[in-house]
């Protein structure tokens, strides 16, 4: 004969399914947490506000931990992520991106990349927006051999702006 009263057995399945959610909802929580931890310190720059005025547009940007610039921006009114490349001379896009960025591959061409040298199409993007700075009909290319949803800002959009660095933090500057 058991010595607790009928009631507790029947609690204690109870108990124990609720200990089992309260740990999986914990370690959810905690999935999610530190996800967006780490989101963060591989883009810190993913709400950019910056100033504007009648002569000048800024922008901010704090480098990551991996000592790059990254900063969510848009191609064509679509976000996307930047990474600041000043060795590409042209906006780099991903050719898994460049349909859902309303990009029309234009003539083949070769490029040299870190990689080697790769044929690339050449395409143009009518409005790239970093914060307050935006840029009309930059020229870009379309890479096939670039996985993932980073594009290279290069020098075809950078060369428009001025931009300076200072410890951790880059300024770039748009005037009018």
């Amino acid at each position: 004969m058991s010595a607790q009263p009928p009631s507790e057995q029947a609690g204690r399945p109870f108990g124990r399914g609720m200990l089992v959610i309260f740990w999986i909802l914990a370690l959810g929580l905690l999935t999610l947490v530190f996800g967006n931890l780490e989101e963060r310190q591989y883009n810190p720059n993913q709400a950019l506000a910056g100033k504007q005025t009648e002569a000048l547009r800024e922008v901010v940007l704090e480098r990551n931990r991996f000592n790059h610039y990254v900063a969510s921006g848009l191609i064509n009114g679509v976000p996307v992520t930047f990474m600041l490349d000043t060795g590409a001379s042209a906006v780099v896009v991903p050719k898994n991106l460049a349909a859902k960025l309303g990009l029309i591959p234009g003539r083949p061409h070769i490029a040299q990349t870190a990689n080697g040298q790769v044929q690339v199409r050449a395409t143009r993007i009518d409005k790239l927006q970093l914060g307050p700075i935006e840029l009309p009909n930059i020229n870009a290319s379309i890479n096939p051999g670039m996985n993932g949803e980073e594009i290279l800002l290069g020098m075809s959009a950078l060369k428009q702006i001025e931009f300076s660095q200072k410890g951790k933090m880059l300024t770039l500057r748009q005037y009018r």
